[in-house]
């Protein structure tokens, strides 16, 4: 796949591509997966950047979710890209308490789901830009989006 379209037969979803989500908020897990459907999220603050994930969508639903997810990308580090960031320790401390308040419902069979937090992927920190968290879930790895802040 090439960055910016999806290839080879696959079918591109743009979330949010004309910005009107900032009235609802949102956010979603993308789960790795060789589904076919290749996910296209704004991220990176003012840097605009296109980042692209395929798997499938799972949906996060509640107000404010991406609240102290924007504190730390807008407030602390100001809006811009963070990709190749050095860390300080406690802001990833931060960083990682809010990935984890966030759980998706995973299980063998129906009625045996429970909720599972996400876990930061830290071995993709390098990947981390505001709207766009490298995570593990329970099906294995994924990125956390919301709506970029510019």
């Amino acid at each position: 796949m090439e960055h910016g379209r999806a290839t080879g037969g696959k079918r591109l979803v743009v979330l949010d591509p004309d910005g009107c989500g900032a009235d609802r908020g949102w956010m979603f897990v993308v789960v790795a997966a060789p589904t076919g459907v290749v996910y296209r999220n704004q991220s990176g603050g003012y840097s605009c950047a296109q980042y692209e994930q395929e798997g499938y969508l799972i949906p996060l639903l509640g107000e404010g979710l991406d609240e102290e997810l924007r504190e730390i990308f807008v407030g602390e580090l100001h809006g811009w890209g963070t990709r190749g960031l050095t860390w300080p320790v406690e802001l990833l401390d931060r960083l990682r308490t809010a990935v984890a308040s966030f759980a998706v419902y995973a299980g063998d069979h129906h009625d045996d789901l429970y909720p599972t937090p996400l876990v930061l992927d830290e071995s993709r920190l390098d990947e981390v830009a505001e709207a766009w968290l490298p995570v593990v879930t329970p099906d294995g790895p994924g990125v956390l989006v919301w709506e970029n802040s510019d």
